[in-house]
Order: structure tokens, then C-alpha cells, then sequence
């Protein structure tokens, strides 16, 4: 088993399943692009696999979730010729609309990750909750985690184009073990700074107001406004 997990415990208890467990955790280094160590992992993953063993690879959270080598080393190993799948997890999303009592059914939801919310001007729609990834790296070109936040600046600015300073938001960090809180943070928009902010958070933005109803729909669909 390879395992990209950050804390020791969860090490461990890969390691009593399968105590040839070995972490790629290592392959991080400050300073180094994201996108090298990604390949890197996904080298690692594939350099087993072509030596004839059954591979598992665990990450934290979920694995099609932010995990770019997990969806590289799949596809590269089907492109060879060898079975692989992903298999499904829990999200910091899954974690958040749980412990904050949200339902996307309800308003609707759009999730972004935040540096690729401002770089292609994705549509904000404040009749939905607005969830955006990765906060604590926003604007920040690597990926590092150790770097500082020098785009959250730019975020808030616009996200107060299309909410009042005054809206609160929450800023959520899933937690990793069942007897410690998850962190979320309720402040208003206009008072979001780095100091808020940790290099795993994700924020989630409330609907200002419910969508308007579409009589003509309701009226296509045989619905009743009522």
C-alpha cells in the first residue's frame, strides 16, 4: 500500500492493515511546484504496479477530490493494459454540508476552487451557495502550502461585487479525527484577512435570497406557484 496522508495516526492505522505500507508523503518538499511532486506520486504508483503487485494507493479526504495523481495513475495504468479503479470517499464538501446543515438540493451550489474562481472569471449567482476550494493557496502560482495567501485580497474584492460586506461566511476546515471540532468560522464577508484563513480551508458563502419561481415553467411543468 502507498498512502499520501499528514498526520502520523492515520500512518499507523494504514500500517496495522498492511504493514508493508509505505508513505509518499516525503515526495513534498518546500518550495517545490505541486505539479512535480504530483508526478512524482504518480511514478511511484505506477513503478509498483508495472512490477506485477496489487496496488493500493490511499490518500486523505477523497481521492477524486484534489488528488491529481490518483486520476493520473489510473488512467496511465488502463492506457497499459492494467485494471485500476477509484474508488469513492469523504470530501471536505461531504464533511461541510453535513456539520453546516446544508442542502444543495434546496438553493443550489456552485464549487470552484478559489485561484481558478478569479483566473477564469467563473459566474458567481447569489440566489446559490457559493463553495470555493483552497483559500489558504488563492493566487498562489505552486500549490504551497507554506506560501501566504497573496490573493485572498483580490478574492474578497470580488465577491463584493456581488455581496454586501456585511454577509456572513463561513470559513470551514473539515476535521480528521471524530474527537476533535472542525474549525468554522463565522465572520462577515468585509472582515475575511489571512488571519482567518488556514492553508486547508475552504469557504462557503450563503445564498443572499431564495431564486425567483419561473411562471412560465410552472406552468409547462402543470406545477402550482402555491
Amino acid at each position: 500500500m502507498l498512502a499520501v496522508v499528514t498526520d502520523p495516526v492515520t500512518l499507523m492505522l494504514l500500517e496495522e492493515i498492511n504493514p508493508a505500507t509505505r508513505s509518499l508523503h516525503g515526495l513534498y518538499a518546500q518550495g517545490r511546484d505541486r505539479r512535480e511532486t504530483y508526478a512524482a506520486m504518480t511514478d511511484e504508483i505506477l513503478r509498483e504496479v508495472r512490477d506485477g503487485k496489487r496496488v493500493c494507493a490511499a490518500f486523505y479526504g477523497h481521492p477524486g477530490v484534489f488528488v491529481d495523481p490518483s486520476h493520473r495513475a489510473v488512467a496511465q495504468a488502463r492506457a497499459e493494459g492494467y485494471p485500476a479503479e477509484l474508488l469513492p470517499a469523504i470530501s471536505a464538501e461531504d464533511c461541510l454540508l453535513a456539520e453546516l446543515g446544508v442542502d444543495p438540493a434546496e438553493d443550489g451550489c456552485l464549487s470552484y476552487e478559489a485561484t481558478d474562481f478569479l483566473a477564469r472569471n467563473r459566474e458567481v449567482v447569489p440566489t446559490a451557495g457559493l463553495l470555493l476550494w483552497q483559500i489558504g493557496t488563492v493566487g498562489n502560482a505552486t500549490g504551497s502550502a507554506e506560501a501566504a495567501v497573496p490573493g485572498l485580497a483580490v478574492l474578497v474584492e470580488k465577491l463584493l461585487r456581488h455581496y454586501p460586506a456585511d454577509h456572513h461566511v463561513v470559513v470551514y476546515q473539515a476535521s480528521q479525527f471524530r474527537s476533535l471540532a472542525s474549525m468554522m468560522n463565522r465572520l462577515p464577508l468585509g472582515d475575511l484577512a489571512p488571519e482567518h484563513v488556514t492553508a486547508m480551508a475552504t469557504l462557503y458563502v450563503p445564498p443572499l435570497a431564495r431564486a425567483e419561481h419561473d411562471p412560465e415553467m410552472i406552468a409547462r411543468l402543470g406545477f402550482s406557484e402555491a
